[in-house]
């Protein structure tokens, strides 16, 4: 089962978030039917996405990443609540596995240049929305660059997707460690020396549990376990919510007795008359 830890040092200067990912992503994988590059880099928002849904105070709250890019995958997007509970999808799922220079899955490749815009629901008016330039497309550094850009947080985000040789999820999880600008420059870095070793942390998650790994990079400094999520891969799709995609539609797309719409974060069908279609349309 998936999990989320959440720990603060006891001088609250150094934050900690760390999640094993692997069943979301292996569900995820296995509704859209992804091959390794893209199941690889929705994995890593998944997890990302995640994280950030647990820092929301609200419990209504809510977290979109998306990401818009100009490489084969064409863009992705993931969605989570305060808990943590997560969905998403990748627009271009038809993609050829290839490696990089290093001989892992060339995710950064298929992602390319573009955005990342991170939208915040914090049941406000107006939601937050905060977007940066990709600086690499490893969507670790991108989301990384994003907390000191948009939200001036000194922050190390690690991301990562483990797959076997059928294809299926090994491991997949990370962690964000955000650090507050006061602290001690010698704590922080005995953490950046300590964070070398993280940085397979898909690999390492093969190994070792969450509670582990937050007590390694703490080492001496004292900590306490703020909370801990279960978190699921969770779409909250209906009939109501997706017939809005109604009115989007040409009429020529309306042509067949049954229309179709598939929701993109779970792959579920849903079916509406030409009768019914043309009365959302046209409220008739």
């Amino acid at each position: 089962m998936a999990q989320i830890l959440r720990a603060l040092s006891k001088d609250k200067n150094i934050a900690i978030f760390i999640m094993d990912s692997t069943d979301i992503v292996e569900y995820a994988r296995k509704i859209h039917n992804l091959p390794p590059i893209p199941a690889a880099a929705l994995g890593r928002l998944l997890t990302a996405t995640s994280m950030m849904g647990v820092m929301l105070k609200g419990e209504n709250h809510s977290v979109s990443v998306q990401i818009s890019c100009s490489g084969v995958l064409k863009g992705l997007v993931a969605v989570s609540d305060s808990k943590g509970n997560v969905k998403g999808y990748v627009k271009n799922k038809e993609v050829l596995t290839e490696i990089d220079e290093r001989g892992k899955l060339n995710v950064k490749g298929a992602i390319g240049e573009g955005t990342l815009t991170v939208i915040k629901d914090l049941g406000l008016k107006e939601p937050y929305i905060g977007q940066i330039e990709l600086v690499s497309g490893e969507i670790a550094e991108d989301i990384t660059h994003y907390f000191a850009l948009s939200e001036q947080i000194p922050s190390a985000v690690a991301l990562g997707v483990l797959i076997d040789r059928d294809e299926s999820i090994k491991s997949a999880g990370g962690f964000i460690i955000q650090v507050l600008p006061e602290t001690d420059e010698k704590v922080i870095l005995d953490l950046e020396q300590k964070l070398k070793n993280f940085t397979n942390i898909s690999s390492v998650l093969e190994n070792k549990s969450i509670e582990e790994i937050v007590k390694e990079l703490f080492g001496k400094i004292e900590y306490e376990v703020l909370a801990k999520h279960q978190p699921v891969y969770k779409c909250d799709c209906s009939k109501e919510k997706v017939e809005s995609i109604i009115p989007l539609l040409k009429d020529e797309e309306i042509s067949d007795e049954t229309i179709e719409i598939v929701c993109s974060f779970c792959e579920k069908k849903y079916y509406f008359s030409k009768e019914e279609a043309f009365k959302i349309k046209y409220g008739e």
